[in-house]
């Protein structure tokens, strides 16, 4: 028999079975097999954090599957991830099989490579070892510590201040980074300042500009031009004199390569070069380390995508020194190999960086093999690994201080040149949202010779006004970046933490730029207000580092939980007497200067618009927070502060409902964007009075596309579909992308796959549309053509078991057949003896269903006598004595949210 060899992704294995030969059967996990139930009681602290792991269906078939896979073998090698993520599948995975007594004789072994080539992977099977139990813990300690914050932080938000969401560990400190920058540039109050310039020009005729630094033999700060006034004096003083250069400073400066990626500079990398999100950039990075098929031979590009690390494995540094002394020369390569070390905070597992399997693969040559954004992300982790290696770059920069006769003013110009461009021949970052233009233009401003008391011919002199600005918004790369620098958050989870937030309608993202939306900062409020310890980011980067003591074998994990609970627990037992009002009245207080800014005349901004006398504050109803007067009832005026996203639009363009956009361009008919009951649409045209069953193509804009700034072509393209992407590569079968009632998807044959947010339903391509389906037909097996009218049939998971199904005729499979053992045979015989007609579903099913009739005999019955009702006091004892809970929907968020 085969050994057994278990990794995380399909992909994955179907590389690694080729790698590995006959000998052994690789099989999937598909991600986690277990998790802990979204339901109270699932981590006991009371039972030293005892916790309940519950497999869903996908999980117990993959499990089946290794267990089948598992007979008469006599190795196991758990091969998932090289992360903590990874180590905890593998426990999971052994756990499950460990139940089911499944391992005796088996000899289980952990496996861990940073990449999917052939020498990696036997590399790694030839040197196993035993699950790494320090990994595990800490990973116990982190999901407890997310699941026990989320289960019981979530509830009070839901009491105390309907129309909230969910709470996490870390997902809550992000919000706050955004809602307190927010809050900084609302109160930010610019302030005018003047510089003043002039033009030179030396005795060679060279020109050059230089800015005034002195002004009667003191040196300007920012603000002492404050007004024009001083600056047409301070110009007056330059336009007087007569100028001539008085120093002159030279200095060579190097500058030296910044290090292969990590998780979180890749993505603030691909942010801020490429226009990538976080999850984008993570999702395609995966499909780089999984393996791409190269003509004919799967091969993974990158190493693990995951990763704090900056070191590179000593084999690959010298192939990439080998590559830059073959295709740059030997100037462009240091006498010694850059050896690079993690200046992280609090890193953690000790990873490589990420970097291309094999430099010999220039993105060049495998761009053709690539998606778009496959090949853009390539090439950005090659340039940067090879030109970490590479020599540094050398600048000369010049000062020259300038003045006149009598000192009453002087000047300085300052610039630089590229004497040897070393790796920035190959590669330069991206500039962050901080620094001067006059900064950023530094590299590239060239001076003309000068030498001491060289005189000047002063030209024009210029004085200019500016204003400071407020500090920029957090985009994904500097919210990214500000985390790791405070040592909150992992490589891991930091693009779930950014979708958690956009997810839950707390920020949106504008620009590139996350704002925050009312929602967010009243949940913000709220934390920091009743829960600031537990917002604080200090206090979170010091759990982290609690967790990573953990991993590293110096930290019991239950006493780390112990220790955390106690006080957590006492924090949320504090609020149980917190009244709603007293939330209101902190809430309005806090936020006032965002719901209430200053007025330009001077008046009270809470001054009630409508009646003029009333007073407008913070008010809490059944579906949230809103504006209100204080001579309610007899004013009614309210104000919204939370909108559902799928309302929004441009208050302005869609004031009568309606915004024209065009026409169509086959057509000629109207093209427009709506807002209905559910939210915005595109329409094409208008009904016909004279037909009214007939109705005008209408299309639901998706999330991703803003209303008010849809295109007609893209509203055109909506309508249109759904559309033809192309032919499956192995099947043939036509793939094509839709809108349907749960959101974008992509389809083939009767297989749905849907659609991330992410993704563009106007121009996602063939490979994303494969990868979506690959994940889907795991669950669904086509076996063949019915031999009747040549339908395929079908075996399908459903809510209660495997099914087969032929057109709209379905059979459920025996107890305990799984779906792989199904033959067409076995699938005609059940059909036709069990086979029933699909139930219809939504309004179809209402309409179909009977409507019972009282019989006689009951309508003859008198009615009951009502219960005794309950004194008012005993009722209100009840009902707080009951737990108070939420929607199923929002407790499961609580439970993953973090």
């Amino acid at each position: 028999m085969t050994d057994v060899v278990v990794v995380e992704s399909p992909a994955k294995a179907k590389t690694i079975n080729k790698y590995l030969g006959d000998g052994f059967t690789v099989l999937a996990s598909f991600g986690h097999v277990r998790d802990l139930p979204p339901k109270d009681g699932s981590v006991r602290p009371d039972e030293n954090f005892a916790m309940d792991w519950e497999a869903d269906e996908r999980g117990t078939r993959q499990v089946a599957a290794i267990a089948k896979a598992l007979r008469g073998a006599r190795h196991l090698y758990l091969a998932t991830d090289p992360d903590r993520e990874g180590e905890a599948i593998s426990w999971h995975v052994r756990a499950m099989l460990e139940e089911r007594n499944l391992l005796k004789g088996v000899d289980v072994q952990r496996v861990t490579f940073n990449e999917i080539t052939k020498s990696a992977i036997r590399a790694a099977m030839a040197q196993p070892r035993d699950l790494d139990q320090p990994l595990i813990e800490a990973y116990l300690a982190r999901r407890a510590l997310d699941y026990l914050v989320g289960f019981t932080l979530s509830p009070v938000l839901w009491r105390k201040l309907p129309g909230s969401r969910s709470a996490g560990r870390v997902q809550s400190v992000a919000l706050r980074l955004i809602c307190e920058r927010e809050a900084e540039i609302e109160s930010f109050r610019s302030r005018e300042y003047w510089t003043v310039g002039a033009e030179f020009t030396t005795p060679e005729g060279a020109r050059f500009t230089a800015r005034l630094t002195h002004l009667a033999g003191r040196k300007l700060e920012q603000f002492d031009l404050h007004d024009e006034a001083g600056a047409m004096a301070a110009k007056a003083a330059v336009e007087a004199g007569q100028f001539a250069v008085r120093s002159v400073e030279r200095r060579k400066v190097r500058r030296n390569p910044p290090p292969p990626f990590t998780t979180s500079t890749l993505q603030q990398e691909a942010s801020r070069k490429l226009g990538m999100g976080a999850q984008v950039t993570m999702r395609t990075a995966q499909q780089l380390y999984e393996g791409i098929d190269l003509g004919g031979e799967t091969v993974g590009l990158i190493t693990y995508m995951r990763t704090d690390g900056v070191q590179m494995a000593g084999e690959a540094i010298a192939a990439i020194r080998g590559h830059i002394g073959e295709s740059f020369g030997a100037a462009y390569l240091p006498d010694k190999a850059r050896i690079y070390s993690t200046r992280a905070k609090n890193a953690q597992e000790a990873h490589e960086a990420i970097r291309p399997t094999d430099v010999d693969r220039a993105p060049a040559e495998v761009a053709r093999y690539l998606t778009d954004d496959q090949r853009r992300l390539y090439e950005l982790i090659w340039k940067r690994s090879v030109a970490s290696q590479m020599q540094s770059a050398e600048l000369d920069q010049v000062i020259v201080e300038i003045a006149d006769a009598g000192g009453a003013a002087t000047l300085r110009a300052t610039g630089s040149m590229i004497a040897f461009d070393g790796f920035l021949k190959l590669y330069s970052e991206g500039r962050d949202d901080t620094g001067s233009k006059d900064e950023q233009d530094e590299d590239s401003r060239m001076l003309p010779p000068m030498r001491e008391r060289d005189p000047l011919r002063r030209g024009a002199v210029a004085a200019e006004q500016h204003f400071t600005q407020p500090p920029p918004r957090y985009s994904e790369a500097s919210l990214v970046k500000k985390m790791e620098e405070i040592g909150i958050g992992r490589p891991s989870t930091y693009a779930s933490i950014l979708s958690v937030l956009r997810d839950r309608n707390y920020v949106r993202l504008e620009a590139r730029r996350f704002i925050p939306e009312d929602r967010g900062r009243l949940v913000t409020a709220f934390l920091t207000s009743f829960f600031e310890r537990y917002v604080d980011t200090q206090f979170t980067a010091g759990l982290e580092e609690q967790l990573d003591d953990i991993s590293g074998g110096r930290a019991d994990w239950r006493d780390v939980m112990a220790a955390f609970w106690q006080d957590f627990s006492h924090a949320v037992d504090q609020t149980k007497e917190l009244k709603i009002s007293d939330v209101i009245n902190a809430l309005d207080n806090d936020l006032a200067p965002h719901f209430f800014p200053a007025r330009p005349d001077g008046g009270d901004p809470r001054v009630c618009t409508a009646c003029g006398t009333g007073r407008l504050g913070l008010k809490l109803g059944r579906y949230g927070a809103f504006i209100g007067c204080s001579n309610y009832p007899t004013c009614q005026f309210t104000r919204r502060l939370v909108v559902d996203p799928k309302e929004e639009g441009d208050a302005d363009t869609l004031k009568d409902g309606m915004r024209v956009l065009g026409q169509h361009p086959e057509t000629g008919d109207e093209i427009s964007v709506r807002r209905g009951p559910w939210g915005l649409y595109v329409q094409q045209g208008e009904p016909d009075p004279e037909d009214k069953k007939a109705k005008p193509r209408r299309a639901t804009i998706p999330r991703g596309i803003e209303g008010d700034k849809i295109t007609l072509d893209q509203a055109v393209g909506l309508l249109s579909l759904p559309r033809i992407i192309g032919p499956h590569p192995e099947t043939g079968e036509m793939i094509e992308a839709g809108l349907g009632r749960f959101g974008p998807y992509v389809k083939m044959g009767a297989v749905f796959g849907s659609l991330d947010k992410d993704d563009d339903i106007l121009t996602v391509g063939l490979n994303r549309a494969v990868d979506v389906l690959a994940r889907k037909l795991a669950s669904v097996r086509t076996l063949a053509p019915h031999p009747k009218d040549g339908e395929p049939v079908i075996v399908r998971k459903g809510r209660f078991g495997p099914y087969v199904q032929h057109g709209q005729v379905v059979a459920n499979l025996p107890r305990g057949e799984a779906m792989e053992d199904v033959t067409l045979d076995a699938a005609l015989a059940l059909l036709a003896e069990k086979g029933k007609p699909l139930k219809p579903r939504g309004k179809a099913a209402a309409k179909k269903a009977p409507v019972k009739k009282a019989s006689a005999k009951k309508a003859a019955a008198p009615k009951a006598a009502p219960k005794e009702a309950k004194p008012k006091a005993a009722r209100a004892s009840a009902k707080a004595d009951t737990k108070e809970s939420a929607p199923p929907r929002a407790r499961r968020a609580a439970a993953k949210a973090g």
